[in-house]
């Protein structure tokens, strides 16, 4: 990568080559010119060549990388025609989610990082948003929580109680397991973000930016002050299969930077099976209790 784009899209993938192919098909459909891309795939082993023509990053291996497809293939072609530079590669042995972005941190050189799961189709003017947000608000994330279209006549409005605008700027706050600010997790159950989306109604481009516990899915982050709570360097703490690792960073960058989720979201959850095949350990369940007393300074 010769000049550091502005914002550059991460996206640990595994075992989901339909998927990907239609995550990156959403952002070959973006209209925020400057982004990059960058794939990392952890396939189980399937000897097929790489066809994608993207510029190789990390280690490689036999594993059949999801972005070898020809859709995905075809996409990395339209995203590095609009001026797009798409790296992709496989980083092998999997040493958990968490390892693995942090592998992904430690590559990027983007001014904002954003994290896209393999699952996750944008609407065009995604990235735009959240790029205005994060500027104007100079916190250290924002996050479009994805949203199960499945569920759009699943109304739970229980979930959304806990619902709460930010006035202005996000600001720090301390959000933990056990606390108030922690039950806003059902906000984004099922087709939640749908719905407040729609009890806001239009709002003229306005950004309506909210209070979270955590968002999944697309989060766009500050690069030197996710680095600076430490990012993903916790992976060492935590058994190689667990999930609920973004959720850790985030509550480090809430506590000094502040973060908020953005409506209306503009992320589509494909809803297919999860690849993490053992979720039965929260990466903030088995933490050692400093983890919440301190961030590190460095990364």
């Amino acid at each position: 990568m010769t000049t550091a784009p502005e914002v550059e899209v991460l996206i640990p993938t595994r075992n989901r080559p339909t998927e990907l192919a239609t995550t990156l098909a959403g952002l070959a459909a973006q209209d925020f010119p400057d982004f990059a891309v960058t794939v990392s795939d952890q396939s189980d082993a399937v000897a097929v060549g790489d066809q994608s023509g993207a510029v190789a990053v990390g280690d490689q291996s036999d594993a059949t990388p999801g972005y070898a497809t020809p859709a995905s293939t075809g996409m990395i072609r339209v995203l590095r025609h609009h001026g797009h530079e798409v790296r992709a590669g496989t980083h092998l042995p999997p040493r958990g989610i968490a390892e693995h972005r942090d592998h992904l941190l430690r590559t990027a050189r983007g001014r904002f990082v954003l994290f896209l799961d393999d699952d996750v189709w944008l609407e065009p003017d995604t990235i735009a948003r959240m790029y205005r947000a994060i500027t104007e608000w100079r916190c250290g994330f924002v996050g479009c929580a994805v949203q199960g279209l499945s569920y759009l006549d699943d109304h739970r409005p229980a979930e959304l109680a806990p619902f709460e605008t930010w006035p202005g700027a996000p600001e720090p706050e301390y959000v933990r397991p056990g606390t108030p600010e922690w039950r806003r997790w059902t906000l984004h159950n099922a087709a939640n973000p749908t719905h407040l989306a729609e009890q806001l109604g239009p709002r003229d481009g306005d950004l309506v930016g909210y209070k979270v516990a955590w968002v999944g899915g697309c989060v766009l982050y500050d690069r030197e002050k996710l680095m600076a709570t430490g990012g993903f360097g916790f992976w060492r703490q935590l058994p190689r299969a667990h999930s609920g690792e973004d959720v850790l960073a985030q509550v480090r960058l809430m506590a000094r930077y502040g973060g908020a989720g953005i409506l209306p979201s503009g992320a589509i959850h494909l809803e297919s099976p999860t690849t993490l095949r053992d979720r039965d350990v929260e990466a903030y369940d088995v933490v050692p209790p400093d983890f919440w007393n301190r961030a590190p300074a460095g990364h």
